[in-house]
């Protein structure tokens, strides 16, 4: 049986996630570790693409332990075939050359076959898929001054909190995560926001 988290949030709904360690082993190690250091914890959702996918954070959660990147799990793995990126999928979010995230994940609203192979698929909602829904038609703004020209960040305009995230880790054994060891790190993470 494969570990699952339960993000509780603010509205009292939940979000029932079945991790897929088979498929990205040092990316749910890294998840898995975040939420045992509470990164996650009180957390207002930073960014969502309408019709297209509720991204946790853009600023690696605000948290030094939540700020550090991993190697692309299709580089690490090469031998592990990606999974394709569908609906209710949980994926990691990446930054090009310096790696993936360490903690920030974002839920697909609709299929993404083009994320196959670079934000890799490590969990899937399995119950709440209805929560993720809502969060994807609440009002949002743009975010000014993103650094990153081209992408579109969008926050609610009415707080979205995640209040904490649950693990049954089902005796599944988390490693510690395999780290990228360089000292640039994404520019919307630096900046005072």
């Amino acid at each position: 049986m494969n570990p699952t988290a339960t993000i509780i949030m603010e509205s009292s709904a939940s979000i029932h996630i079945e991790l897929l360690p088979d498929s990205a082993p040092n990316t749910v190690d890294s998840f898995i570790r975040c939420v045992q250091k509470g990164v996650y914890n009180n957390h207002p959702i930073e960014r969502i693409v309408p019709g297209n996918w509720i991204d946790m954070s853009y600023k690696g959660f605000s948290r030094v332990a939540g700020r550090y990147l991993i190697p692309y799990e299709s580089r690490l793995h090469p031998e592990i075939e990606a999974l394709e990126s569908r609906t209710g999928s949980v994926c990691m979010g990446g930054y090009d050359e310096l790696g993936l995230a360490g903690s920030e994940f974002f839920i697909t609203l609709r299929d993404c076959p083009e994320h196959k192979g670079i934000y890799p698929v490590f969990g899937r909602v399995v119950k709440g898929m209805e929560e993720v829904e809502r969060l994807g038609k609440v009002p949002v703004r743009p975010v000014k001054n993103y650094p990153t020209p081209g992408i579109e960040v969008n926050e609610p305009v009415s707080p979205e909190v995640i209040v904490r995230i649950d693990l049954e880790l089902n005796g599944y054994i988390c490693k510690e995560p395999v780290t990228v060891n360089h000292s640039e790190l994404p520019e919307c993470w630096t900046m005072d926001w």
